[in-house]
């Protein structure tokens, strides 16, 4: 196996296809804007023609005035693909105008030994960037629900994706720790503790209620009141609505006097938010870990490490006359968003526009961002619009160099049930993200103990804990991150499809192979330096499949979609299953010079699922 990287070696057939038709198309039409100078190469829709096509000649034919097989044949007459394919002629081309390329085998192989390398054919940037990654995102007191899965998993794979591609990523986890809500639920539990109970024992589902109970204790029901005002009713009645709005406005009384002494260090305030914060921070990253997700402690970023940011911020923003006032509020309009962005409210209250704008100025200014990217579900999509042409109307998004950071709104669907609406309990609430995750474990393990009766049950536990894992986050990370997608179990759990366990299947299945072959005294060793064997279809499909993980991985980086990346994986499993069928690797038979070359085959493929699976965020699993 080389672990080296020959610069002057083809990685990427079909990249340099792609630029010898460039070079062609502007040999033959030299007046074609160089914008709309495109190879359009792509794998062959017929395989037995080629293994790559160019579709250029449509598109440029209509735009110069020619026939595309007349232009095609132009094409063809003078491009050099040496080195790379075999000679083009006019038997080439195809249909309309379609150009049919074949690889050399030696050029294939080539490329193969070139990829198979430690980076397997990614190269590290020469100028790698800053990239700032908003991910999770839970409030303090209440549990992960479903809809921080893919915030969760979207965002991680997101800044993995980065990482591999050889950027330096930091994650940022907005934790809304800050502002009345937490307040409200300080004060409960310093009433409950000047009562006796200890609140160093209270559990984060517990906390979820109490977080509950004080919105509603705070809630006045003051419309009510005037309903029955204006249309008349009974007197006790109203008289007992009126004991609980004067209840309610008693208890947000107290809740404001809480958030003041909080604000100003009140030692006790500060204990009992610091004990809300462990215990929902301890829950959340235990799930975070559990999804295979790297977002620790050091990436959270809550609320309430920007409050003393927030009124020098909109200090500033008045005195360049960039905030104005209207109706006693303060906005910051900007040019093409009709409506303006509110940073402080008629009563002096900041907004999350004006906490957002502090994390954009401290995420590029101090945390040197070139790019940030906020992984936040669609319904938001409107708020970032705001705060992201306020940021740049007020330089917050200026880098160390004067340019400008790339802000991004990574937005996601919504998760839906079998009946297509929005994923919920039995009961309408939002569905626990733990509950979730541990039926996926238990339907997992009826399946593995189904295969496999024999296994013993820690593995089984361990194997059926990383299937679950590998499922669920398939099933999320591989739609399109813009869609809704129905959560179904039955269907994600599947060891057949497009789903993670088929791709763990893969893994495992060539891991089983290669055991095998060690038993059978195979020296793997000298397998992994074997030539390659690509003499039939099924070798070449897949070879050529393994070459285009580099163009694949960067183009799930510079779009942020992490499912074509799943896409790519599903793809290269499939075609690795048609070659196991096809192909004989250890049957009696196969020559020693062809087993090597398709173990060396598997090997690398093998490890570009496994290298997949590991930037998105996917576990594995050596047996299934």
């Amino acid at each position: 196996m080389n672990t080296t990287n020959d610069p002057k070696t083809i990685l990427d057939p079909a990249q340099a296809l792609d630029d010898r038709f460039c070079d062609a198309i502007r040999a033959v039409a030299p007046d074609l804007p160089e914008s709309q100078v495109k190879a359009h190469i792509g794998p062959s829709r017929q395989p037995k023609l080629g293994d790559f096509q160019s579709n250029c000649a449509m598109p440029i034919a209509k735009q110069i005035g020619m026939k595309p097989r007349e232009l095609a044949a132009k094409i063809v007459e003078a491009i050099d693909v040496s080195g790379i394919a075999q000679p083009l002629t006019e038997e080439s081309i195809a249909g309309p105008g379609f150009i049919n390329v074949s690889l050399l085998q030696e050029a294939l192989g080539t490329a193969l030994d070139a990829m198979d390398s430690d980076q397997l054919g990614i190269s590290v940037p020469a100028d790698p960037k800053t990239i700032i990654v908003d991910v999770c995102g839970v409030n303090l007191a209440k549990q992960m629900h479903v809809g921080h899965l893919r915030s969760t998993v979207i965002g991680d794979a997101i800044a993995r994706i980065q990482e591999r591609l050889g950027h330096e990523v930091k994650r940022q986890s907005h934790v809304g720790d800050w502002g009345l809500p937490i307040a409200m639920v300080v004060e409960q539990l310093s009433v409950m503790e000047a009562e006796g109970t200890d609140i160093s024992k209270v559990s984060l589902a517990e906390l979820n209620t109490i977080y509950k109970r004080a919105q509603a204790k705070c809630k006045a029901e003051t419309r009510a009141l005037e309903i029955i005002k204006k249309v008349g009713g009974h007197v006790k009645a109203e008289i007992e609505l009126s004991e609980r709005i004067a209840d309610a406005e008693a208890a947000m009384e107290k809740s404001k006097s809480r958030l003041v002494a909080l604000q100003s260090g009140d030692a006790d305030s500060v204990r009992i938010w610091q004990l809300i914060y462990d215990i929902t921070m301890t829950a959340c990253l235990a799930t975070c870990k559990r999804l295979h997700a790297n977002i620790t402690d050091e990436h959270s970023a809550g609320e309430s490490t920007y409050r003393d940011e927030l009124a020098p911020l909109v200090q500033d923003l008045i005195d360049r006359n960039i905030a104005v006032e209207d109706d006693g509020a303060l906005v910051v309009r900007c040019e093409g968003i009709k409506e303006p962005t509110i940073i402080r409210k008629r009563d002096g209250g900041f907004l999350y526009a004006t906490t957002d704008l502090a994390a954009i100025k401290r995420r590029v200014g101090k945390l040197g961002g070139d790019e940030v990217v906020y992984c936040v579900d669609s319904r938001q999509s409107l708020h970032f619009k705001q705060v992201f042409a306020a940021a740049h109307k007020a330089g917050y998004d200026k880098t160390a160099s004067g340019s400008d950071a790339t802000l991004v709104h990574a937005m996601f669907g919504t998760i839906l049930g079998e009946d297509n609406k929005p994923l919920k309990s039995r009961s309408g609430e939002n569905l626990n993200l733990s509950d979730l995750l541990d039926e996926a474990v238990m339907r997992a393990s009826a399946s593995v103990a189904e295969k496999n009766p024999e296994m013993p049950q820690d593995e089984r536990d361990a194997i059926s804990e990383a299937v679950a894992m590998a499922a669920v986050k398939y099933a999320d990370l591989s739609t399109e991150r813009i869609k809704d997608y129905a959560f179904r179990f039955d269907t994600m759990l599947a060891f057949e499809g497009d789903t993670g366990p088929y791709m763990l299947y893969a893994i495992a299945r060539i891991k089983n192979m290669l055991r095998k072959a060690e038993e059978k005294g195979v020296d793997l060793n000298a397998a992994a330096d074997a030539p390659f064997s690509l003499n039939e279809p099924a070798e070449r499909a897949m070879a050529l499949m393994v070459l285009r993980y580099p163009s694949i991985l960067s183009a799930a980086g510079s779009s942020h979609e992490p499912h074509r990346l799943c896409g790519y994986l599903y793809e290269l499993a499939s075609l690795f299953a048609k070659f196991y069928e096809q192909c004989p690797v250890l049957k009696e038979g196969v020559e020693a010079s062809q087993r090597d070359g398709r173990l060396r085959l598997s090997m690398l493929a093998l490890r570009v699922l496994e290298d997949s699976c590991k930037t998105l965020g996917i576990p594995t699993v050596d047996r299934m």
